[in-house]
């Protein structure tokens, strides 16, 4: 197709260098969006493109929203910014305690960031600083798990352990160990929910704990369901175990809530679903619905007092960004918060679970299916590996996916769901139907 045809003018697709993208391939043959409404994007081509995956798992209540929208055109034209340091406006202080009221006790501070991977290394460094406002300044080493996720920043991309987001740059940020990730195919296959399997993989904690001595880490971070891998769930008490043994040593655990937050379980948050609350939670995507970037670290009461000694004029941390709590973002984010409450949305995962389970699950036994994983509305479908060409059957299943008018996410060779909160059974049913065909015409 012509490039007037798909709307670039004369512009020239080589000088975009596109962020985790096969360049060479998209550009070659490019998929372009030019608007979005609800649950649909619509292509370069005039096509309706079904969004299975909320944007990048940010867009939670569907796209274009009329209260959003409006809020951000508003806030344009009054404060378009304002000083993040030593100033501030009325919006962002709203936000922070709309935000904290939602959250369980004692977690009830936010720090703004501007995407995921700010809000992880923010808490890393958070992590890090109160240990030494505590009076224990060995406490440095930071624990990740296999197969985490965690941004791209330095600081994610150390305590993460996705080998692809690590190879290219080194080993990154010093002081950093991991614990083993919780997917056990041979045992779990195709469970729906919570697997039944695999608590013991907490302990892995306790051996590094003895390893590295309680006396130097400061913190553990996970994600309450690893998204980016493939949609990892955590097996039955895995989380409330990993809690125990933190608070037994000493060391904050940090929820990775990125993807899992604001509504994807059918709760607020992972910490209201799986009733297990950490030192500090990082979010991102939803919080906007992917509207415009923003981020916040939710802290608890202990960490935050632990900074607020010495005279009252010093600053007590030294960290921040030019547009941490950005008046356009804070806009938008009351706003979407309004959506979510009146809608009920941060809900609504949990209304439609059960048949957005038995859709996904209905999917077994199709050509190379070797595992289904579900939890609220996020879901996985494993594919066995071409030999010698991973990644390149879920690649396949991808593009024709999106030829027939689905969008869906793949890592490796796992498909991702994780749709709008706004879809409807019968935008379910679309999904599966067009996943199935795609899955049965796989070579």
């Amino acid at each position: 197709m012509s490039k007037s045809a798909l709307g670039l003018g004369t512009n020239n697709l080589e000088a975009f260098w596109m962020p985790f993208s096969a360049n060479r391939q998209f550009k070659q043959n490019p998929r372009l969006l030019v608007s979005a409404k609800d649950m649909h994007f619509k292509s370069a081509d005039g096509r309706e493109i079904l969004d299975g995956t909320a944007g990048l798992w940010c867009c939670n209540a569907g796209h274009s929203r009329p209260k959003i929208v409006e809020a951000v055109q508003k806030q344009v034209a009054e404060l378009d910014y304002a000083p993040a340091f030593q100033m501030g406006h009325p919006k962002v202080f709203e936000l922070a305690a709309r935000l904290a009221a939602m959250l369980p006790s004692p977690i009830d501070h936010v720090f703004f960031t501007n995407s995921g991977s700010e809000s992880v290394d923010t808490a890393l460094k958070i992590a890090l600083a109160y240990h030494r406002a505590k009076g224990n300044g060995t406490k440095t080493k930071l624990i990740g798990r296999e197969r985490g996720y965690h941004g791209v920043g330095f600081g994610g991309i150390s305590v993460g352990g996705i080998s692809g987001n690590r190879k290219t740059f080194g080993n990154a940020l010093g002081g950093v160990d991991h614990i083993r990730h919780t997917h056990d195919l041979a045992r779990n296959a195709f469970t729906r929910g919570e697997p039944e399997y695999g608590v013991e993989f907490a302990d892995d904690l306790e051996k590094v704990i003895a390893l590295h001595d309680a006396s130097n880490i400061a913190a553990v971070i996970v994600e309450p369901v690893a998204g980016s891998t493939g949609v990892l769930i955590p097996p039955k008490g895995y989380l409330q175990r990993l809690r125990e043994i933190c608070t037994k040593n000493d060391i904050l655990l940090i929820f990775d809530e990125v993807i899992t937050g604001f509504g994807r379980l059918g709760t607020p948050f992972a910490v209201d679903y799986f009733g297990v609350v950490p030192d500090l939670i990082t979010t991102a995507k939803g919080i906007t619905s992917g509207v415009i970037p923003m981020g916040a670290v939710f802290a608890s009461k202990q960490i935050y007092d632990a900074f607020m000694t010495g005279p009252e004029n010093m600053i007590e941390l030294f960290h921040g960004y030019t547009y941490s709590g950005h008046p356009i973002a804070c806009a938008a984010a009351l706003a979407t918060l309004d959506t979510y409450e009146e809608e009920g949305l941060l809900t609504r995962a949990a209304e439609l679970s059960d048949y957005w389970a038995d859709a996904l699950h209905a999917l077994k036994g199709l050509p190379h299916v070797i595992d289904i994983r579900n939890l609220g509305l996020i879901g996985a479908i494993e594919l066995e590996p071409i030999p010698g060409a991973p990644t390149k059957r879920a690649f396949q299943a991808f593009l024709d996916a999106y030829e027939k008018g689905v969008l869906i996410r793949t890592t490796g060779d796992i498909i991702a769901l994780s749709p709008p909160l706004i879809i409807t059974k019968g935008q379910i049913e679309h999904l599966f139907d067009t996943l199935a065909d795609v899955l049965k015409n796989l070579a």
